[in-house]
């Protein structure tokens, strides 16, 4: 089980199996709970599915849930994983996100109808079996391609059929940043962008501030001590608040397990009043 946090800890960043988490957003709360963390998000990849279930068994134990979501977004030609944060109107963003998963099953379809055409015999029935209900990605393909006895691992299924400029790559359709930010904004978030790691830089942090980004992802597993105090650096100068968490997807041990990261309360005082300026408008 994981250590205790320190007292007045928070994690802001993990996942559950409403996206690609192992454990339920139940377990999820609960091992929050256990680590002795005094808020926790749930931030799944392009769904809050999980948030009901987590918000009940937050009020259950007496924790405060940070609803959340992770979304996939571009920058001119960079992919770049966006936070929403403390989202008030959960079902009206639930049902935006909605179009967007529509599309990427449909997108595993086309996937499919093409491993087909070269004699993979993969059904669009395993890979949802495979996505578990979360959002449909080539992960899942990859997963279904496995279970059937396809290819021997995730490796070889993007390098012989998944990857771009293979027989069954297939374009995601493109959600722009400054979309995902009004998105989150509209449903009374703040938006902030996930590990932006050795990315995380004036140039490319500078256009988003003009956007309304409200904070970036400071402390996270993937970032080496520069990376850190560079962009709690650039969080500074440009006023936004900073941000941080295990990225937990159920790990029970190592360095990505909750409350890993010591993410201080203060940093989660800080959203609280920007995300008052931003309903504010």
């Amino acid at each position: 089980m994981p250590a205790p946090a320190p007292a007045l800890c928070v994690d802001l960043h993990a996942h559950s199996t409403a996206s690609d988490g192992a454990h339920s957003p139940v377990v999820a709360v609960e091992t929050a709970h256990r680590a002795g963390l005094a808020a926790f998000a749930l931030t799944d990849h392009d769904t809050l599915a999980g948030i009901p279930e987590a918000q009940r068994t937050a009020d259950a134990l007496g924790m405060r849930l940070v609803p959340g979501v992770e979304m996939s977004v571009h920058q001119g030609a960079f992919e770049v994983h966006l936070l929403g944060l403390h989202i008030r109107d959960v079902s009206a963003m639930q049902a935006r996100l909605e179009i967007y998963r529509d599309r990427r099953t449909a997108r595993a379809g086309e996937i499919v109808t093409r491993l087909n055409a070269v004699g993979v015999a993969v059904t669009v029935e395993a890979v949802l079996e495979a996505a578990a209900g979360g959002a449909v990605g080539r992960p899942h393909v990859a997963k279904a391609l496995i279970a059937g006895g396809l290819v021997k691992d995730s490796r070889e299924a993007f390098d012989r059929y998944l990857a771009a400029g293979k027989p069954a790559f297939v374009e995601k359709e493109r959600l722009e940043i400054a979309e995902g930010i009004a998105i989150v904004h509209e449903a009374g978030g703040i938006a902030v962008i996930a590990h932006p790691g050795a990315e995380g830089r004036r140039e490319r942090i500078e256009p988003l501030v003009a956007l309304g980004l409200d904070g970036l992802e400071v402390k996270h597993p993937g970032h080496s001590g520069e990376d850190m105090k560079r962009i709690a650096a650039l969080a500074d100068f440009f006023g936004l608040v900073p941000s941080g968490g295990s990225d937990w997807h159920g790990a029970m041990q190592g360095s990505r397990v909750l409350g890993a990261m010591q993410v201080p309360m203060a940093w989660l005082e800080a959203q609280d009043a920007r995300v008052t300026r931003v309903r504010a408008g």
